[in-house]
């Protein structure tokens, strides 16, 4: 496969998912944007990473997801989209009576409607190629609850709403919009839970992932950012043409259940 040529703007992308997205797009030919809401000289620098590792093109422009403002500044500034991947995402947890206002308009703002801001900058882009790939970032949890995350379970079953109302816009116009919902994924950021997990649980490494991080997800092994990247790379393929409006889970069989 080969997406030479073509600009992908991924969201959130200078760690975990995004960054894994980013490389396995960039490793088909992809010209990348990544970014995040710092502005440091690393993460200019990552970028020049992915630029010499992958012999392509990136750029890192910041710009804060929760303010809509900067989400279509960011596609503005990019100046081109050809793949879009909605990737932001914060996270907070507690129960709906204690949960603090700021932190659910924050998980709305980021998780949800900073999707809706870039995909309404970059939707006249595609257009005019007649061609395009919307991919949003949902969850496990975009199809299906746990208990004291209500915004986030609430901003990741609207991104899956969001991704059928985009594909149906676009529908015989090139474009096509889907949602992947990963499950347990080992990030940086959950790597640095497990020792303490283990410290709390008087388990070693292998059983705390299986029996406690890894309960609910069938499989008992988590998902690589690797796994999650390849799946965008499916929905840029030709053989992915057709595929649109739905949701591709990578949870070890987690919504299975």
């Amino acid at each position: 496969m080969d997406l030479k040529g073509k600009i992908a703007v991924i969201t959130g992308s200078n760690s975990g998912i995004g960054l894994g997205v980013a490389e396995e797009l960039a490793r088909v030919g992809a010209d990348l944007v990544i970014n995040s809401f710092t502005d440091r000289e690393e993460d200019h620098a990552l970028a020049r990473e992915l630029a010499d590792r992958h012999g392509v093109v990136v750029r890192y422009i910041a710009a804060d997801m929760s303010k809509p403002e900067a989400c279509r500044g960011l596609i503005e500034k990019a100046g081109a989209c050809d793949i879009l991947v909605n990737n932001a995402g914060i996270q907070y947890v507690a129960g709906i009576e204690e949960f603090p206002t700021d932190k659910w308009n924050a998980i709305l703002a980021i998780n949800l409607s900073s999707a809706f801001h870039t995909t309404a900058i970059a939707l006249p882009m595609m257009r005019a190629k007649g061609w395009g790939r919307v991919i949003n970032i949902a969850s496990a949890h975009g199809l299906t609850a746990s208990p004291y995350k209500s915004a986030y379970v609430a901003a990741k079953h609207g991104i899956v709403g969001l991704s059928k109302v985009t594909a149906l816009e676009c529908a015989g116009q090139g474009i096509t919009c889907n949602a992947i919902c990963p499950g347990y994924v080992l990030t940086p950021l959950v790597e640095a839970q497990i020792p303490d997990q283990m410290k709390k649980h008087d388990m070693d490494r292998e059983t705390v992932i299986r029996e406690v991080m890894l309960e609910r997800q069938p499989s008992r092994q988590f998902a690589t950012v690797e796994q999650i990247g390849g799946t965008a790379v499916y929905l840029c393929s030709d053989a992915a043409a057709q595929v649109t409006g739905t949701t591709i889970s990578v949870d070890g069989g987690w919504t299975a259940l």
